[in-house]
């Protein structure tokens, strides 16, 4: 597996990630340093980021507690990390 394999994400994996952060695409852009359209774009189905802004908006939504979860037969999720006590 690539390293682009590993780090890629879906649309509907990143509207759910931040759905479960309560975040919004413009918290996301800023915080990524990608554009909100660029964001939006990808959510929506109409753009396929470079593999860089792939990786920047997941690491932006893992750092702030979300896992991507591998493909097990029933497709990609996401959760959010247990709390660390």
């Amino acid at each position: 597996m690539s390293d682009d394999q590993k780090t890629a994400i879906s649309p509907a994996q990143c509207r759910a990630a931040r759905a479960l952060l309560g975040m919004s695409q413009g918290t996301l852009a800023a915080d990524s340093g990608v554009s909100e359209k660029t964001v939006t774009d990808f959510e929506r189905g109409v753009r396929s980021p470079q593999p860089r802004t792939l990786r920047d908006l997941r690491a932006t939504l893992e750092k702030a507690g979300v896992l991507f979860l591998p493909e097990n037969g029933e497709g990609h999720g996401v959760r959010l990390r247990k709390e660390q006590k």
